[in-house]
């Protein structure tokens, strides 16, 4: 006796025009990397202002002898324009080149945990720059353009995440590759310092 094995293969119909449906792609929100280059192209901006404060702390400053220091002169002078030994402006500029170094991070990598620790880095940046904006209006009674600048760049860095949360974080965009990303945040970087050590002699500083 034998026994005999029948199969039966069923083949499913295949798709209709009807019945096929696209679904929206993930992770496309392109604007989300236009936003983080802003991030870093702000903090490049940052770091330009608080590299040139930085350069008058230490090459211009102290003033020539009988020299009244006015306007940003009087801001830069003043006690709060330290931390101890360390002008705010270095500090600043540490701040700067750390949002670029992060930002240049976050878009190639798009790690959520650096996304979760940017939120309070920078809300603390615009924090400690409104006190140094209320110390110039009120206490010292001048203002320092360039003082200004980190302020408004600092602001713009917080405002900036917390657009990219709001959208879904770095991840609803593609990971930009690292090749694009660090090699022009550096040469941006230096065209910044090479700005700023140009701008130096050129400005009405005492001395100049």
């Amino acid at each position: 006796m034998s026994d005999t094995l029948d199969t039966t293969v069923t083949t499913a119909p295949a798709p209709t025009a009807a019945t096929v449906t696209t679904a929206p792609a993930a992770g496309d929100d392109r604007l989300i990397n236009r936003l983080i280059r802003t991030f870093i192209g702000v903090a490049v901006v940052g770091w330009g202002a608080s590299m040139l404060l930085t350069a008058i702390h230490f090459w211009v400053l102290p003033l020539p002898a009988g020299a009244e220091p006015q306007g940003a002169m009087q801001v830069i002078t003043s006690p709060w324009a330290y931390v101890g030994p360390i002008p705010l402006a270095t500090i600043g500029a540490v701040y700067y080149i750390a949002m670029i170094a992060a930002g240049a991070t976050w878009l190639t990598t798009k790690n959520a945990w650096l996304e979760r620790l940017l939120l309070p880095v920078t809300a603390g940046g615009v924090a400690a720059s409104a006190g140094f904006v209320y110390l110039q209006l009120v206490p010292i009674g001048a203002i320092c353009p360039f003082c200004m600048v980190s302020a408004t760049a600092t602001t713009l860095l917080f405002a900036i995440e917390v657009i990219v949360r709001r959208r879904g974080g770095a991840t609803a965009a593609p990971v930009v590759p690292a090749a694009r990303i660090w090699p022009a945040a550096f040469v941006a970087t230096m065209a910044m310092t090479m700005l700023v050590l140009w701008s130096i002699p050129q400005l009405p500083l005492p001395g100049n």
